[in-house]
């Protein structure tokens, strides 16, 4: 496996910046997810470590090898797109042995057709192995797309929204195969999703990127416990952090604009009185969004909460998250 940096880069589409000078090293063995809304500059950074891009600016990096001229194969790297890119005329069992009978590799067949059975079988496709690709659904396809990487040993696996077009139940499953295969066998992941639960759950670290710009770069945990901005707080939880203005309560800072609290950063039963609008229970845990003060909020409590819509609960925060106007964290 091998470490991943990038160094002051920089590209442009014509005069969009899609990259402005970031630099981000993704350590070796490491599981990378990069997150922001859709022209964050997400996709454009993974075709540019594959080689599919070239940077107008900045040098990458791959095991400490500069490989800004080498081309997409010479790098050793396995990427998934968010579509399928299959070989139509050949069947799954073929689309998945293809990388192995490459030139470079020269994979034996019997080793081809292990790898190909064990791929298959997890991806839970092994009784597709002599459709053609056209004949698959599209969640399907995806999962041949996926299991092309995974029958490779590459230096690093670039994956690009790979579980956007699955189901909720094969979502899940895939989450905990890959992570799996990430930790047994030490490779490095740099995976690419709007998913904040893909992000929480499969990450070792995230990139929050906006507008070209890497934001914050840390664990999940340290993300979403210790943000360094108003955008990079809203990036990860579910709940949405609840964004409200500084003088809400007291006890705000100077220079102060905003007041971020988690839900689990309400503290219920004191305080000031707010209004239940609505009680969501969702089996392990039970939201209640509130009316404070004319803002909106939502908390989590206990699944088996008596509260109901119209109900009264005093409330506090409890360790918030301050910002100033420009978003920028206030310690």
């Amino acid at each position: 496996m091998a470490e991943i940096e990038l160094r002051g880069v920089t590209k442009r589409y014509g005069a969009t910046v899609a990259l402005s000078d970031l630099s981000m090293t993704v350590p070796d063995g490491a599981f990378v997810v990069l997150l922001g809304p859709t022209g964050a500059g997400k996709t454009t950074l993974l075709r540019l470590v594959s080689g599919l891009e070239q940077p107008d600016e900045g040098e990458i990096l791959i095991d400490g090898q500069p490989v800004t001229d080498l081309t997409p194969a010479e790098r050793n790297l396995a990427m998934v797109f968010q579509q399928y890119s299959l070989y139509p005329h050949m069947t799954v069992r073929e689309n998945l042995a293809f990388p192995l009978r490459s030139p470079r590799l020269r994979t034996p067949p019997a080793e081809v057709a292990r790898k190909v059975t064990e791929v298959a079988t997890m991806l839970q496709i092994a009784h597709k192995l002599e459709n053609k690709a056209t004949a698959l659904s599209g969640g399907e396809m995806q999962r041949v797309s996926i299991g092309r990487a995974l029958v490779r040993q590459p230096a690093a696996y670039l994956m690009d929204e790979p579980l956007s077009s699955l189901d909720a139940k094969l979502r899940a499953d895939l989450r905990i195969e890959l992570k799996g295969i990430q930790g047994n066998s030490g490779a490095t992941f740099v995976y690419v999703t709007h998913d904040q639960v893909e992000a929480m759950t499969m990450a070792t670290h995230v990139g929050i990127l906006d507008q070209g710009r890497l934001v914050q770069f840390a664990t999940p945990r340290q993300v979403y416990e210790d943000p360094v901005s108003l955008y990079a707080a809203s990036r990860l939880g579910q709940p949405r952090i609840n964004i409200l203005p500084a003088d809400l309560f007291d006890g705000a800072p100077a220079g102060a604009a905003s007041i971020g609290l988690r839900p689990e950063q309400i503290v219920q039963g004191e305080g000031d009185a707010s209004r239940v609008i609505r009680v969501e229970h969702l089996g392990d845990q039970t939201r209640v969004h509130l009316s404070f003060r004319d803002h909106e909020i939502v908390t989590v409590t206990d699944p088996h909460t008596p509260l109901r819509a119209g109900d009264s609960l005093r409330i506090r925060p409890e360790r918030p998250h301050y910002f100033d106007t420009d978003g920028a964290r206030i310690a």
